[in-house]
């Protein structure tokens, strides 16, 4: 069992598959993008697998598969049935920008994948490309539309919520939720990278208040994951609203993850450039029992909190609100 230094238990592990990326949003990416690392510096899915065993062995239980874009990296298909296969491991999900999901839904549900999230910050073409600056809608509705069709339930779509840029849109994107068994996440912007500024930031509690414009909202339960979003969804609902406040209602109480980077960084907080390097245990070959040891390093490394909240919106509070993912 993995325990950190305030007792809670690790239990989630985010592994990056690479940095690339097929969009360039103007929240994570520079207009100019960025310089890709070497292929050689990525992690070979055998390792990634190795990884994930020795996690699993420790008390992970759920594994995302993220990027950059992972659908991008050739024979993700492969991984995800690899992984799925791993006794012990109880959940396998992925996260996606979408554009490219249409073509893999079916082959990754039958290799293993349990369900899928999907960005989507506005129902607007124009806008989509204004934010995104490559792809298009259509190509992330067919994506929604062959997840839901493969069964990779719940789908779950995420929106970043930035004021100025597609805050309008916050009913119309929940109403997504009550029409459809569609599961809708509306994101704080975290002050990550150069994108960020306080006046963009629209606060969990005024979602929350928008949303109430399409009926009593009520806490929901029994959706799978394990993330810090708070859920909650409307009478005669087919799916349900999450709201992720990780600036103004932090939720580091609850925090239960690591994140692997593609490179073999094994993070203990996102908001934190501390990393373990595992490289050196899976390179020129695999030492479980050394990889065992970094976990736990990892582990006993993980901060209390994040300071993005104290850094740009005052000290928040624990958030100790029910679990979405």
């Amino acid at each position: 069992m993995l325990t950190d230094s305030v007792g809670r238990r690790i239990t989630y592990l985010r592994v990056s598959v690479t940095d690339r990326c097929n969009l360039r949003c103007v929240y994570c990416l520079p207009a100019c993008g960025v310089r890709w690392l070497p292929r050689e510096e990525i992690l070979r899915f055998e390792e990634i697998c190795e990884v994930v065993r020795v996690g699993v062995s420790l008390g992970i239980t759920r594994v995302r598969l993220t990027g950059g874009e992972p659908l991008v990296r050739e024979g993700l298909v492969d991984l995800v049935k690899r992984l799925s296969g791993l006794p012990g491991l109880d959940d396998l999900a992925l996260s996606t920008n979408g554009v490219l999901l249409s073509r893999e839904a079916r082959a990754l549900a039958r290799a293993g994948l349990r369900r899928v999230n999907i960005s989507l910050d506005t129902l607007q073409p124009e806008r989509f490309r204004q934010i995104t600056r490559f792809g298009t809608m259509a190509d992330v509705a067919a994506g929604i539309e062959a997840a839901l069709a493969a069964g990779l339930h719940p789908v779950k779509l995420n929106v970043v919520v930035m004021r100025g840029v597609n805050d309008d849109e916050i009913v119309e994107l929940g109403r997504l939720a009550f029409d459809r068994p569609l599961h809708v996440r509306f994101i704080e912007l975290m002050p990550i990278g150069e994108y960020f500024s306080r006046d963009k930031l629209v606060p969990a509690e005024e979602i929350f208040t928008r949303l109430e414009a399409l009926g009593p909202l009520r806490p929901a339960s029994g959706v799978a994951g394990c993330g810090p979003a708070r859920t909650y969804t409307w009478e005669g609902a087919q799916g349900t609203i999450g709201i992720i406040g990780a600036v103004t209602q932090a939720f580091c109480a609850q925090c239960n993850r690591l994140r692997l980077t593609a490179t073999g960084k094994l993070r203990p907080c996102l908001d934190d450039t501390a990393a373990v390097d595992l490289v050196p245990a899976l390179r020129p070959a695999v030492n479980h029992e050394r990889l065992a040891t970094l976990f736990r390093k990892a582990v006993a490394g993980k901060p209390e909190q994040h300071t993005m909240a104290q850094r740009e919106y005052g000290t928040p509070r624990f958030c100790m609100a029910g679990v979405g993912g």
